[in-house]
């Protein structure tokens, strides 16, 4: 039986380049859209980062030590399975999802109107209520690559216990 373990932090952070002709996938949901996000999966920014705060957070190293990019394994992996890969982890070390928290950077697309989606779907993928799920959005007002719709990025908080 492994030791009850102390709550921890991880953090996240994961941005990608837009790419003509790619289905465009955030939080499991796919959007309507004429391009995508480039990467060796589905290039799901905001559960890669989610992925990387809760693999930080259980000590677990990051998503590149489990997913390598390079690993034909991976090649169009569905983010979902790759976070519910995640929780299977954390569960064999004994660590539970407390709550995440999220924030996409982009100026395209709009995600509330397909906000509670992506909650459920996450809130599935790790095994936790709606409710210990957080997905914001904000704009990089115009400003840097993101501003100027070169790439989306996300970044995330994960809190973990025993």
């Amino acid at each position: 039986m492994n030791a009850p373990v102390t709550p921890r932090i991880g953090m996240g952070y994961d941005i990608h380049r837009i790419a003509a002709g790619r289905p465009l996938v955030l939080g499991g949901v796919r959007f309507e859209s004429d391009w995508g996000l480039d990467g060796h999966s589905d290039a799901d920014v905001l559960l890669h980062a989610i992925g990387d705060a809760l693999l930080g957070a259980a000590g677990l190293g990051d998503l590149g030590d489990h997913f390598p990019p390079g690993d034909p394994q991976w090649k169009d992996a569905s983010s979902l399975d790759l976070l519910a890969r995640i929780c299977a982890l954390l569960d064999q070390k004994g660590v539970r999802v407390l709550n995440v928290d999220a924030m996409v950077v982009a100026e395209a697309p709009r995600l509330a109107p397909r906000r509670a989606e992506m909650l459920a779907n996450i809130a599935a993928a790790l095994s936790v209520e709606v409710s210990q799920v957080s997905v914001k959005a904000t704009t990089n007002e115009q400003l840097g690559a993101l501003g100027r719709r070169e790439g989306i990025a996300a970044m995330a908080v994960a809190l973990v216990g025993g």
